[in-house]
């Protein structure tokens, strides 16, 4: 009798008890979190020089001239003008395949944005963050390497700046003002170093404008922020600078504007140094076949100050009763309206809007003609039977921008001048002089009318990444009523999706397998009195 009753427990232990208690501690063990895999790291910026350049004698002449600095590098660091002369920072441009259009060259020099509409043109205020001196004009001369900045990149004192409006050269005698002075070049010089945030960000935090306009995710509380603001750059976390991710051979930096590249190389991604495999958690890091890390680790961007997320050309050139320009502010204090600029509208702690991305990107290019409105400035390729895609949090900028309702393109405009009277957008608020000088410059037709038009350009997100307890969570996206990610309705995503074939079909199979184990367990246990 005893041996009967512990061979039935037994039965119902082995066909009942431990498949449950299997099922159980497989969803456990695959759905709780484990500890990310932590990372040892010194940042290179933080790193000492191998060498004292103030003992150098050629460092010791008294510089007037910035182009003598550059001539008085190169003449130990010999070469190093012909690599940089091949780069992007320098050419502003680039070869690329992009799908449909074959090999095209673009970038800064010859794209259309939906900020200041473009660069060409408006040389003085743009070519301030060119990486040489004196790029007034389309008389530059790019293969002369007096031509090059070499203390942009590499001063290490903080007292360098080039100048507004001067076209990329630092202030002179004439020129120098309280804000601008004249460049100590024997001490800069004698100071220099691997390139840190304040060499980075003095142009990539300003963007289109001011700081935070254009990115979202690159603004100056990044000289000197927390881990809160960004948990890589964070003084008080891993403190990391621009070049400890966009690692540099042969002044090859690596990574690429999506805003003006077009194939997926060169990029940089979390994986270089986190693995595929980071959350040591099967389930969490199966994810990134398909969602981008940044995704779950950017919930936010623009986490301190404002970002432009709409900005309307349309309404500038208003002038107030006086016959000048003026500027009106949101209560924020951001700019809500500029005369020389239009209307903007600002915000901060913005969610990103989610789209399918590959790595490729087309481009709106000049030669195009509009199709489509909004028209795209640059468009992500990507969806979900795209093996290479993943999802991707994404900042999109909107606006209204002049164009051409004849030839059905949108405009380049002159917006800098030097003085009041010289024809640009700035200085007189007049739409049609600025548009003729800013075609004239990109020699491209203009039928003499203009209108305006909305456009949208696509900015993905890499920066200003959260500490682990503020990333996205499962319920963020697999929500019925508020996913995140709700518009990409191109696939099934269970817990923000229903279909009843689907869902029905899987508690039916649920439910018939419980029946299955019970039904077996029960005749397992019955079976020995009815058929004995």
């Amino acid at each position: 009798m005893m041996k009967s009753l512990l061979e039935k427990l037994t039965t119902f232990i082995v066909v009942l008890v431990l498949p449950l208690m299997v099922i159980y501690f497989t969803v456990y063990f695959g759905l709780r979190r484990g500890e990310p895999k932590e990372i040892e790291f010194t940042s290179k910026a933080t790193l000492a020089p191998k060498v004292d350049h103030a003992e150098f004698e050629i460092l010791q002449q008294n510089f007037v001239n910035p182009k003598d600095v550059t001539a008085a590098c190169l003449s130990c660091h010999n070469k190093r003008d012909d690599e940089l002369m091949q780069s992007t920072h320098w050419r502003w441009e680039r070869e690329a395949y992009i799908p449909g259009r074959g090999n095209v060259k673009i970038g800064k020099i010859n794209l259309i944005n939906n900020f200041c509409t473009g660069a060409p043109g408006n040389n003085g205020s743009c070519m301030r963050c060119h990486i040489g001196y004196g790029w007034e004009d389309k008389s530059f001369d790019f293969e002369d390497p007096t031509n090059i900045d070499c203390l942009v990149c590499h001063d290490k004192t903080d007292t360098y700046f080039k100048q507004k409006g001067k076209a990329g050269w630092p202030a002179t005698a004439e020129t120098a003002d309280a804000e601008f002075a004249v460049p100590d070049y024997n001490y800069v010089s004698q100071h220099v170093g691997l390139p840190d945030r304040d060499n980075c960000g003095v142009c990539h935090f300003f963007g289109g404008g001011g700081n935070n306009v254009k990115h979202g995710d690159l603004e100056k509380a990044l000289f000197h922020g927390d881990k809160k603001l960004d948990v890589h750059m964070g003084e008080d976390g891993s403190n990391m600078s621009c070049i400890d991710c966009h690692e540099t051979k042969n002044h090859n930096i690596k990574g690429r504007a999506y805003s003006v590249s077009a194939e997926n190389t060169n990029r940089i991604a979390c994986e270089n140094c986190h693995t595929d495999s980071p959350h040591n958690d099967k389930v969490i890091d199966a994810h990134a076949f398909k969602v981008a890390c940044q995704t779950c680790h950017i919930p936010v961007y623009a986490k301190k100050a404002a970002t432009s997320l709409w900005w309307d050309w349309s309404v500038a050139g208003r002038k107030d009763e006086h016959g000048n320009g003026f500027k009106e502010y949101d209560s924020d204090h951001n700019y809500d309206y500029l005369s020389i600029k239009g209307h903007f509208v600002f915000d901060n702690m913005v969610k990103p809007e989610y789209y399918w991305f590959n790595g490729t990107v087309d481009h709106y290019l000049i030669d195009d003609t509009i199709s489509e409105v909004p028209v795209k400035i640059n468009t992500l390729f990507g969806n979900y039977s795209d093996t290479a895609a993943k999802i991707w949090p994404v900042k999109v900028h909107r606006g209204r921008q002049p164009y051409d309702p004849v030839n059905k393109s949108l405009l380049s405009v002159k917006l800098w001048g030097p003085e009041k009277g010289d024809g640009a957008f700035w200085n007189d608020l007049e739409w049609d002089t600025a548009i003729q000088m800013g075609m004239a410059y990109w020699e491209r037709p203009y039928s003499g009318q203009y209108d305006f038009i909305e456009t949208e350009a696509f900015w993905p997100l890499n920066h200003m990444v959260s500490e682990k307890d503020q990333v996205l969570s499962c319920v963020d996206c697999h929500d019925r009523q508020d996913s995140r990610i709700a518009s990409l309705n191109d696939f099934y995503l269970p817990g923000r999706d229903f279909n009843k074939g689907v869902d029905y079909s899987g508690f039916a199979l649920i439910f018939l397998s419980l029946f299955g184990i019970v039904g077996h367990s029960v005749l397992r246990i019955v079976a020995p009195y009815k058929f004995k």
